[in-house]
């Protein structure tokens, strides 16, 4: 069962892709990423517990740069570098040491920059 929504909370995260299809598959192969497909532009981001989480959103062109910045946890940073670069992201930073632990930041195909960070 899926819980109910909080009022005032994060609910749900879109990136702005520019070739769904490549999107889903870089996601799907770094980090194991399910999707329920509404269309030819649209593929909503599954949870491990099956709720939906957020959404791959197709467009003619990028996002700018800057707004909020997505951070995934990772037990492994390594294993998740190298899922990402296999599936052909691209570390643009780091990884690095902060308090609370250590983290790096990618690119997707479609240029959107996410970072991950481990407690070790």
């Amino acid at each position: 069962m899926t819980p109910e929504p909080q009022h005032h909370s994060i609910d749900y995260v879109e990136l702005t892709v520019t070739d769904l299809d490549a999107a889903k598959a870089f996601y799907r192969e770094a980090f194991s990423w399910e999707f329920n497909d509404y269309g030819p532009t649209y593929a909503g981001i599954k949870a491990a517990d099956g709720s939906e989480v957020g959404g791959l959103f197709e467009a003619a062109e990028a996002r700018p740069a800057g707004g909020p910045f997505v951070i995934l946890y990772s037990t492994d940073l390594e294993e998740s570098m190298r899922a990402i670069q296999r599936a052909g992201g691209r570390i643009a930073d780091g990884p690095y040491e902060f308090p609370g632990g250590r983290r790096f930041h990618f690119t997707d195909p479609s240029g959107n920059e996410l970072g991950v960070w481990s407690q070790r």
